[in-house]
């Protein structure tokens, strides 16, 4: 056979490309091979294990991994766009976490018997993960990313939260995603001075501490969340240093992962960096005047503001007209990083801030309690320009919140019988805004609040309580100040707290170089931070508790870590605030209201025995129904024996003690001798018996077959029976377990008489007993 010149090139190039698919085939299957093993094993300090493995399942994101412990199973994504979107100044990270019933082997109880909208544990928990790895995000990096966080099994002994903190470590950190981690993430709890790592459901119920710690590497700290019994200073800042060494083996784990399988990180889209003349123009013309602005110490919050945007559009004006081929936002970018600068610096050269205070010094603060006559409890808590109004509603157990399946699952309650509610209506900024559904942000506040008030709350405590916080004015740390109102208002409301409780928020202003924050080159600690303070500076501690110990703590940080240092003098500079801050609201209430207000509502018990429950109840319930649309007094039958009762008010439960005593003593009912004769009347013939009443307001009672003759019949016709005909009969009490009477007319007859029996098994009595 004869080829041409290009025949051979044709074969050839069909040769190349099976050659080429050979090897792309064999290097995905080797590939898929290698990934597929891809799983490391973390073996903490007490001996529990957590395997974390990637590379088996959603392959079509940039980074999956799987997280497990026991039986708990938790899988993240992380899936980032290939470009930026245009004009976007802020890195666009989003996280996204629920809670699934059949991880757990459950349906849901709602309508549509699936999963609707994130809950509030579902929100929480996805702010918890976003603060752990935003810190270590690229600044210039504004590509949009996603985090799914899918629950595989879930088993009710391990939390899934800090499974998917890990997970989402492991994904960003194989992923091509520029990402500055990994980090690590464990839960610590306190049992008898003993530091617990990664604690089981049952091992938190009997812990003082339940606390989150994540950590990168080298020790530094990146976000801390957790709620405490009233834990000691030193106790914590141990969980705190166990938490951040046990951290660093899931990081090494990580690394050992990432070094073997990670892909090759992208290459961030750098800003452009303005021209230097551009930068100097701004920064000559803007300097002296914010400097002026940011000394000023009769400034408040809104003159401020008003005061630098005068400056920055003044600047963007002038700039622009010497540089009209830059776009004014970016001339506002340089503004407003000049901005930051500026205020930074000061706070380094003075040793003052920017409303003249020192570093440890507390804004003026004023408290007021009992607003309103009206009202359960009510405070209201001021402290610079933050304003909060607090407002405690008491009602009856049968108020409390009922949690789903899974979040009963997690948490261990079936019911939450405190419930503390914070609203943020954009007025507290001087705003306009739309006021809508719940938001993530608060949400969050108001439960750090909730989980600092808690552990003041007795568990006995025979009310459902609901704390309003409404924030008025805002100017930093107004979850802090509901934590102040909020002790304030319970106290009013003559809650028996075991002790006021406060709260204060710490801030940072760190110098450092090369994204090294290991080493510090200089760091101011900032007790009782403004709203300009938080912007503009790198953390926000939120610390709460008594004057003995801490019951919530909450750190987001905006650099990658801070060094344990600086975490524990920030904690000892928040005690010492606590401690001034609950002295000056001492001087509004020190303990707990101790004489009643008219308005506070009455719960008590009513003792009813088995047999009256229905003259109490009423047919189809109306008395109890009658009751509580007259006083507004509820009844909840408690026992077999007894009932609460929750009025409103002291009157409301006098009026409804009124109409129970008239249900329960229409009539006076006659004390029965047990082994005594009386004479019944009949009232009805069933097949099992006769109904009989010994005395006119009786319940009627069934006299059963059995108990109305010596010989045996299967109907009281066989008896010649009747309606309204009176016979004898002996009272032998109640039963013990249904409250019926126990009555017999046999035992007053003589012997028995003999019986025809009959084929048809229907008994013919020979003579009948009278």
């Amino acid at each position: 056979m004869i080829f041409t010149r290009k025949t051979w090139k044709l074969f050839n190039n069909r040769l190349k490309c099976l050659a080429a698919a050979r090897l792309n085939n064999h290097r995905c299957l080797q590939s898929a091979a290698s990934i597929d093993g891809a799983s490391v094993e973390v073996n903490f300090s007490n001996g529990r294990n957590m395997t974390i493995s990637s590379g088996k399942l959603a392959r079509f994101a940039n980074g999956t991994a799987v997280c497990q412990m026991g039986d708990t199973a938790v899988m993240v994504t992380a899936v980032a766009k290939a470009k930026a979107t245009p004009g976007q100044n802020f890195m666009p990270l989003v996280v996204d976490y629920r809670l699934k019933n059949a991880a757990s082997g459950r349906i849901p109880m709602n309508f549509m018997r699936r999963e609707l909208g994130p809950s509030e544990k579902e929100i929480l928990s996805a702010r918890l993960i976003d603060r752990s790895l935003r810190p270590l995000f690229n600044k210039d990096y504004r590509n949009e990313t996603q985090l799914v966080c899918n629950m595989l099994a879930m088993d009710a002994v391990h939390s899934p939260d800090v499974l998917a903190i890990n997970a989402a470590s492991m994904a960003l950190s194989l992923s091509d995603i520029p990402w500055n981690g990994p980090i690590g993430a464990v839960r610590v709890g306190l049992c008898d001075g003993e530091v617990l790592v990664n604690p089981t459901r049952r091992e938190l119920q009997c812990s003082q501490l339940d606390l989150v710690v994540s950590a990168t590497k080298q020790n530094l700290v990146v976000m801390l969340e957790g709620k405490g019994n009233v834990v000691l200073m030193q106790d914590l800042l141990k969980a705190i240093k166990q938490g951040t060494r046990e951290a660093q083996f899931i990081i090494h784990e990580i690394e050992r992962l990432q070094k073997s399988y990670g892909r090759k990180k992208r290459t961030v889209d750098e800003v452009p960096e303005p021209e230097p003349e551009l930068v100097q123009a701004v920064r000559s013309m803007c300097e002296m005047r914010l400097r002026e602005i940011f000394q000023d110490e009769q400034h408040d919050k809104m003159s401020r503001d008003m005061a630098v945007n005068e400056v920055r559009a003044n600047v963007i004006d002038k700039v622009w007209s010497s540089y009209p081929d830059i776009e004014p936002s970016i001339i506002g970018e340089e503004f407003n990083k000049a901005c930051r600068l500026i205020f930074r610096e000061l706070i380094f050269e003075r040793n003052l801030r920017c409303d003249g205070r020192d570093y440890d010094s507390l804004r003026n603060i004023s408290c007021q309690v009992d607003m309103y006559k009206p009202l359960h409890g009510s405070a209201l808590f001021q402290r610079g320009q933050t304003q909060v109004f607090c407002t405690v509603s008491l009602d009856s157990p049968e108020s409390a919140m009922k949690l789903d399946s899974l979040a009963a699952l997690d948490s261990g309650l079936k019911a939450k019988n405190f419930m503390l509610h914070y609203e943020f209506p954009p007025y507290a900024t001087g705003e306009v805004g739309r006021i809508g559904p719940l938001g993530r942000r608060e949400l969050g506040h108001g439960a750090l609040a909730e989980r600092s008030l808690l552990p003041t709350l007795p568990h006995d405590y025979p009310f459902t309580v609901r704390l309003t916080s409404e924030v008025l004015e805002s100017n930093g740390s107004s979850s802090m100040a509901s934590v102040c109102g909020g002790s304030l208002a319970l106290m009013d409301a003559g809650v028996p707290v075991i002790a006021p409780a406060a709260g204060v928020a710490i801030g940072l202003v760190t110098k450092y170089e090369n994204n090294d924050t290991k080493h510090l080159q200089d760091y101011r600690i900032l007790t009782d931070i403004l709203g300009i303070e938080d912007y503009m500076g790198d953390m926000d501690m939120k610390v709460a508790g008594t004057r003995k110990g801490f019951t919530a703590i909450q750190a987001d940080l905006k650099i990658p870590g801070i060094p344990l240092k600086v975490v524990m003098e920030s904690l000892q500079k928040a005690t010492d605030a606590k401690s001034k801050i609950l002295d000056i609201m001492g001087e509004a209430i020190r303990e707990p209201r101790k004489y009643r207000k008219d308005c506070w509502p009455v719960s008590e018990s009513l003792h009813v025995e088995p047999h009256q429950r229905s003259q109490l109840i009423g047919p189809g319930g109306l008395h109890m129904k009658r009751i509580y649309l007259e006083t507004g007094t509820t009844l909840t039958a408690a026992e077999d024996s007894s009932f609460t009762v929750f009025a409103p008010s002291q009157a409301a439960m006098d009026e409804a003690k009124e109409l129970i005593d008239g249900y329960m003593l229409k009539e006076r009912v006659p004390d029965l001798e047990f082994g005594g004769i009386y004479t019944a009347k009949i009232t009805e013939l069933r097949d099992t018996g006769v109904m009989v009443i010994l005395y006119p307001s009786m319940p009627p009672a069934l006299l059963h077959n059995s108990q109305l003759d010596q010989r045996k019949i299967a109907h009281p016709s066989a008896l010649s029976l009747e309606v309204g005909q009176e016979i004898q009969v002996k009272y032998f009490g109640r039963d013990p377990v249904s409250g019926f009477m126990r009555l017999s007319r046999k035992v007053l007859q003589g012997p028995a008489v003999g019986i025809t029996r009959s084929l048809n098994k229907a008994p013919v009595a020979e003579e009948s007993s009278s």
